[in-house]
């Protein structure tokens, strides 16, 4: 059996690599149009910024390292321009010329392509795409020789996030440009607006609510021109996105959906019963809603490129579908999710509610503890778990993986009560954050307590039919409070109870969400009918803080 590999990084270089584990005496030969067989993408934004201070870190393979292993022909520099799949040939061009080469099975793994919007100046030689390591020693060199000043980063995905963090550590004075209202795509609008807070806090500037129209270069400043004012920069960095990269799919004639990505089936074949493919350049679907999607992430493709080694080699392994679980550095803030977020939630119309808790990262009295910020989706006739969001500076991406495999498990709100986790003072805590997103779901489906959200303070009568009540100390609410509500502290409560009408519905708030469920259960036992704000004041006083400064969205601009 001869089997071809076209394109390497994730998904090509698993596929050779398990083909050959499976297969010794199978020929495998992958063609690579760059200079890199296999190199870590993720990495390249903390190359620049030094935090990975050698090039060769980002390699994890080369050509020899994997003939020596693996007995696989990897040829790089060589780029496949073309499939013939009645002769079952692909035709390849390198500098010397053109050649052909058969294949029993073929594998596509060419991974997707920066998307450079259609914008006068995006071509300039001070704009970089970051996608390869050719492209990281391009941004990197021009930081160390040429000495910029300033930055933009137009996109503030996950690339362009992590760019915005290491240009700023290399002394770049960094702004983001984003189109929407937020950073981070699959972030929440309320949960992202912590990270804009922080990412200010460590000297980010940030345009949100704002397009880019044009580039201008003169050779003095650049200039980047907004749909509402302008950026003076020494250098920009296009990170809008990817795209799937199937020209060659296209012209070979295999099904593409109307984004370009390869239609594939649950064993990563294609429309061809010879050719796989794999990665960025494939449809998903979508675990939770089931729903066809488009995850350019580099766990699935690993797991991809394995998935269609075994099916090459007569093992019916299937991919069963992706849940976008991801990770995120921004200094020192992490920023997980895994699942859906609300606006794929509504799209699929699940019938859902969400939960935000607060807690510590470990016990309180060991040094070091931060607090978290978790939102949890959860389809409210079953409790079954949809998707989470976790902010913090500690321990948030074991509680994300832990939500993961819970979602990945079908698992309810209340299986999270049940759940065992590791706990000793420097690590956690006896109840665990992922623990208490389970206790607070399951209360209120339990109808323990019923709950409220920070976008619905607002629309509270403010005419006496109800009776608003802030349980938080004096010296809190001096610090801040809402419109409306009366200051009755938690700890003073049942001496005030007859101040109370049990007529009323009654809407609590108190820090974080904790106290004011213990005043609701009290109040619940003088039949009070009580309702709690999730996530408490910090959270709605966060989101409102940057919800009215984006009316003035335009910082650094002029």
């Amino acid at each position: 059996m001869k089997v071809v590999i076209v394109g390497g990084v994730a998904g090509g270089a698993s596929a050779a690599a398990r083909l050959r584990r499976l297969d010794e005496k199978a020929e495998i030969i992958v063609l690579e149009r760059g200079s890199y067989i296999s190199f870590a993408n993720c990495g390249l934004p903390y190359y620049i910024g030094g935090e990975i201070k050698k090039k060769s870190a980002l390699t994890l393979q080369t050509p020899q390292s994997f003939k020596s292993r693996f007995n696989v022909e990897v040829r790089v520099n060589n780029e496949v321009t073309s499939i013939d799949t009645a002769a079952k040939t692909v035709t390849v061009r390198t500098a010397e010329g053109e050649y052909t080469e058969s294949y029993d099975k073929l594998i596509l793994s060419p991974g997707a392509a920066p998307i450079v919007p259609p914008l006068p100046g995006a071509d300039g030689s001070r704009v970089f795409t970051l996608r390869s390591i050719p492209d990281t020693e391009r941004i990197r060199e021009y930081v160390e020789e040429e000495f910029p000043d300033s930055a933009v980063v137009i996109g503030g995905g996950y690339i362009g996030v992590e760019m915005a963090e290491n240009l700023k550590k290399a002394g770049v004075e960094t702004t983001i440009v984003e189109l929407s209202d937020h950073l981070i795509a699959p972030l929440d609008y309320d949960m992202a607006c912590e990270v804009h807070q922080y990412a200010r806090s460590q000297g980010l500037n940030l345009v949100l609510k704002n397009g880019v129209t044009a580039i201008e270069d003169n050779g003095g400043k650049m200039t980047v021109k907004l749909n509402d004012g302008s950026i003076e920069t020494d250098m920009v960095i296009l990170s809008v996105g990817v795209r799937p990269d199937t020209v060659l799919a296209k012209q070979a004639g295999l099904e593409l959906n109307a984004r370009g990505a390869i239609l594939v089936d649950s064993h990563m074949l294609t429309s061809n019963p010879d050719i796989y493919a794999v990665g960025d350049a494939v449809e998903v679907t979508d675990f939770v809603t089931k729903q066809k999607a488009y995850v350019p992430l580099a766990g699935p493709a690993n797991k991809q490129g394995r998935i269609a080694a075994d099916n090459i080699c007569g093992i019916p392994s299937e991919y069963k579908q992706t849940q976008g679980s991801s990770v995120l550095k921004l200094f020192d803030m992490t920023i997980a999710m895994t699942g859906v977020n609300e606006r794929a939630a509504k799209a699929a119309g699940l019938d859902y509610d969400k939960m935000y808790t607060f807690n510590q990262s470990h016990a309180s009295y060991y040094p070091g503890a931060h607090g978290i910020s978790m939102k949890v989706l959860y389809e409210k006739k079953t409790g079954r778990l949809l998707g989470a969001q976790l902010i913090g500076y500690d321990g948030v991406d074991k509680r994300c993986d832990v939500l993961a495999v819970a979602i990945r498990a079908g698992m309810t709100a209340s299986d999270l009560t049940e759940l065992e986790l590791c706990y000793a003072p420097p690590f956690g805590s006896a109840k665990d954050p992922v623990n208490y997103a389970g206790y607070a779901i399951e209360n209120v489906l339990t109808g323990k307590i019923k709950a409220f959200h920070w976008d619905e303070v607002a629309s509270l009568p403010r005419d006496g039919s109800v009776t608003l009540l802030d349980v938080r100390t004096p010296a809190e609410r001096e610090n801040g409070a809402i419109e409306g509500f009366t200051g009755i502290p938690v700890d003073e409560l049942r001496e005030h109870i007859g101040e109370l009408d049990p007529k009323k519905p009654i809407y609590v708030h108190c820090q974080s969400g904790l106290r004011s469920y213990i005043a609701c259960r009290i109040l619940a036992g003088y039949g009070f009918d009580c309702w709690n704000l999730t996530g408490g004041y910090r959270f709605y006083s966060l989101v409102v803080k940057e919800t009215k400064a984006m009316e003035h969205p335009c910082y650094g601009t002029k």
